[in-house]
């Protein structure tokens, strides 16, 4: 088995959701400081929910959730109530054995990173690169986004800046051929971990889906059923349009997570919850800046509490 190292990256996430967390948590916290929990406090959660884009659907069923707790355990005072509604927040974002989806049977583990352009996709490949080489693992990236204009230079930019290999054809090439010849070059380096860039060109384009199909199948047939992953790239500022992408994603190839990337420049972080809710998709990974180490593996304890903690890390 191979493992994924996992890192403490708390302080990364509190920093990440600070401007959701002034935004929207800090009001919301601020609703539990009343005397009781009455029909007024339960209206303006729901709208903070709403605004910090949790969604309609996943702010009614935590909701739900929250009163029966509320009404179960017999609590009265609004503070208790905040615990509460942060225990629910935490179930929404854990995944039984999510942790298992950073690991593989069997070197080389091989993410397909899938997305639309715009996204951050290429930009998190390098951040995940940074980090697998950080703990100590050989990575080999491939350049199987041969759609877009300058798709190859930029990936080969970023292995040459982190000195990672980079596997690619030319501009127009066949994506799955990249992929596969990924896979083997790996292989004969003795990489510990395959990050392959896929095409990004508009979601409601059929043939982008069945492109990304034929590479996962391309890919299985190399013998990586057992160790490949397919990673769904989402920009947290785009917010529930978000949402909409995924699912087409998630109906042409089955998704073991996300990336949410650019989680640090917008207000409405809420939208982990709903991923987690709506497409039942673990958030494995958060981009907290611009720069190759601004990741973090993402841990639904660390990121409850940074959304309402009292003072942000420095």
């Amino acid at each position: 088995m191979f493992r994924f190292l996992r890192r403490q990256d708390r302080a990364k996430t509190e920093k990440a959701v600070d401007k959701t967390r002034r935004t929207w948590f800090r009001q919301m916290a601020g609703l539990f400081h009343r005397s009781s929990l009455d029909d007024d406090l339960w209206e303006e959660l729901e709208e903070l929910l709403i605004s910090a884009d949790i969604g309609v659907a996943t702010t009614e069923h935590l909701l739900e959730r929250l009163r029966a707790d509320v009404r179960s355990e017999g609590v009265s005072r609004p503070d208790e109530a905040l615990e509460l509604l942060k225990r629910e927040m935490v179930n929404i974002l854990s995944f039984e054995g999510s942790n298992g989806r950073l690991e593989a049977e069997e070197r080389p583990l091989v993410l397909l990173v899938a997305g639309v352009n715009g996204a951050g996709k290429t930009t998190s490949i390098a951040k995940l690169a940074r980090l697998y080489t950080e703990e100590g693992k050989r990575v080999v990236l491939g350049a199987a986004d041969t759609f877009r204009a300058a798709a190859i230079e930029q990936l080969q930019a970023w292995g040459e800046r982190l000195e990672v290999d980079v596997i690619a054809h030319r501009q127009g090439a066949d994506s799955a051929a990249v992929a596969f010849d990924t896979l083997s070059a790996a292989r004969s380096r003795d990489a510990d971990v395959v990050i392959i860039d896929t095409a990004g060109r508009l979601h409601t384009k059929v043939n982008l889906m069945e492109e990304l199909k034929k590479i996962h199948r391309v890919l299985e047939r190399g013998g990586s059923s057992q160790s490949q992953r397919v990673l769904l790239t989402l920009d947290a500022t785009t917010g529930q349009n978000g949402l909409f992408q995924a699912r087409s994603f998630i109906e042409a190839v089955s998704c073991d997570g996300v990336f949410l990337a650019k989680l640090d420049g917008t207000a409405k972080g809420g939208i982990v919850l709903a991923i987690a809710r709506e497409l039942g998709l673990p958030v494995l990974f958060i981009g907290t800046g611009e720069q190759p180490d601004d990741i973090a593996v993402f841990d639904p304890q660390d990121f409850v509490d940074g959304l309402f903690a009292e003072e942000p890390s420095d």
